[in-house]
């Protein structure tokens, strides 16, 4: 009986250690790319009917203190311009910072009930703030280049 319990065992310690072999900066470019996805699509749709952006941002996306016009393209520039610098990696951690404010206001005033979809965001986007953008980044390239210590994610 002993036996029989130690195979699927040691099988399933075998999996579990390749799986913690991934390297986490291979985990890192993947929340990138996740976070740009969501921004950058987002940001598409803005600009594909800009005209319907601008009525949207006018009647339903009522932000507070800044003026709906002000509040599009502020919108539309951080999608598509901070989502492309998380691909890349490059100010990683500000830039993701800038998007999570983003869509705290967006849960805050005008989509509370969008939590749902917002948590999935930031499950992968606290990730990146807390961890860094990993070795396959602009960041990391900069820091070296410049000669700054870089701590390797683990």
């Amino acid at each position: 009986m002993n036996t029989i319990l130690q195979k699927p065992i040691s099988a399933l310690e075998y999996v579990f250690g390749l799986l913690d072999r991934v390297p986490l900066s291979l985990l890192l470019l993947i929340a990138r790319i996740a976070t740009f996805s969501v921004f950058m699509r987002s940001g598409l749709v803005k600009l594909a009917d800009w005209n319907a952006t601008l009525q949207l941002f006018e009647s339903e996306y009522k932000v507070p203190v800044i003026p709906p016009h002000f509040a599009a393209y502020m919108s539309a520039s951080m999608e598509l311009g901070l989502s492309s610098f998380i691909l890349i990696g490059f100010a990683t951690r500000f830039s993701t910072l800038g998007l999570l404010g983003m869509v705290s206001v967006i849960q805050i005033f005008v989509y509370p009930m969008a939590w749902p979809d917002h948590i999935q965001w930031l499950a992968f986007m606290i990730f990146i703030v807390c961890r860094g953008p990993g070795v396959v980044s602009v960041d990391y390239l900069l820091a070296r280049a410049f000669g700054y210590r870089v701590q390797q994610p683990t």
